[in-house]
């Protein structure tokens, strides 16, 4: 057994986050039950394959929260990346190994984006934020746009850049995850200066809608039910690692984790598809942990559900029209 290393599952552990209660329902249960699959990181060429393959097969559409230096190497980093309270080109997550990396990570980028994917901020060398300012946030957003808008270059292909990848750089991401769910004050109006249509760094007690602070609507991540005892856990794939075998890869129970987790997910879903129809959000990284239990669990629940008429498997992008439609739907069944 391979325990993950301290700098990844630092990483990846959302250890400060805080349930919050969950939103009551107000929204009509005849509306399509909203699915809603993120990753974090989104760094793994491989896994970005696997996703995108996924995704076809299945008919779902991903949020995928980048890190930035996954578009830099550590020499670039060096040069371009601040991260507020470090030492100039520090990442707790690492950087691209090659110039190579970065021109596939691009260009799965540009596909995903062309598939109709969400492609979101999950700021850049995934440090805790919680004492930062808001000036510090929008220093780290600042430099996502630029690692984003500047990856071909970075990758030495600017020549291989799409047309139209300036003005997606300029424009199309509109969403963001909080590195360890971590929250400071400046966060929201850095947010909402930098032109952010909501937020997805909560965590709720159980499925909720997006709740609304200061006119930005912000996503939790729910706690759910989860083996023999049913002891809630946040919705996340590490969760369930450090859960089932304490951080610790072990491959040779791979299957009964699979198990166990596809049983979770799928009665988390059954319970709002029965029930209010609250989206159900499930939250994953570019790491296959457990020897791919995790993922393989998603993908049983995705072809299960994805192709029902009633149920819609969207990225936070694609499901904020939609709630706000059948939220406009409910008031006027009120009269």
């Amino acid at each position: 057994m391979i325990r993950i290393s301290a700098a990844l599952s630092l990483a990846l552990f959302p250890a400060l986050a805080q349930a919050e209660p969950a939103t009551p329902a107000t929204v009509p249960s005849g509306d399509k039950q909203l699915v809603i699959v993120s990753f974090d990181g989104a760094h793994d060429n491989a896994l970005w394959d696997k996703s995108l393959a996924m995704a076809q097969r299945t008919g779902a559409h991903f949020t995928y929260f980048l890190s930035c230096t996954f578009l830099m190497t550590r020499a670039d980093g060096k040069e371009i990346y601040r991260p507020p309270g470090q030492k100039p080109g520090r990442s707790n997550v690492g950087f691209a190994q090659s110039r190579e990396e970065i021109a596939n990570r691009a260009g799965h980028i540009w596909q995903a984006h062309l598939d109709g994917h969400d492609i979101a901020s999950h700021a850049c060398g995934h440090f805790d934020g919680k004492g930062w300012s808001k000036a510090d946030w929008q220093s780290e957003f600042s430099t996502f746009n630029t690692a984003l808008r500047d990856a071909w270059k970075k990758a030495d292909k600017p020549e291989a850049e799409p047309e139209g990848w300036a003005e997606f750089a300029r424009s199309s991401v509109k969403g963001f995850r909080a590195p360890y769910l971590s929250l400071s004050d400046g966060l929201l109006p850095a947010l909402k200066d930098s032109g952010f249509t909501y937020d997805a760094s909560l965590v709720t007690k159980g499925p909720g809608w997006p709740s609304e602070k200061d006119g930005l609507p912000r996503f939790g991540l729910p706690l759910i039910p989860e083996g023999p005892s049913q002891r809630p856990v946040i919705g996340m794939d590490y969760n369930l690692f450090v859960r089932h075998s304490m951080g610790v890869e072990n491959k040779k129970d791979s299957a009964r984790f699979e198990e166990r987790t596809y049983e979770a997910y799928r009665k988390a879903f059954e319970r709002e598809y029965s029930g209010d129809r609250i989206p159900l959000q499930l939250g994953f990284h570019f790491v296959e942990m457990n020897g791919g239990a995790y993922w393989r669990a998603l993908d049983r629940l995705l072809t299960e559900v994805c192709g029902k008429s009633d149920v819609a498997c969207v990225s936070y992008a694609q499901a904020l029209p939609m709630i706000e439609q059948a939220k406009k739907k409910a008031d006027r069944s009120a009269f």
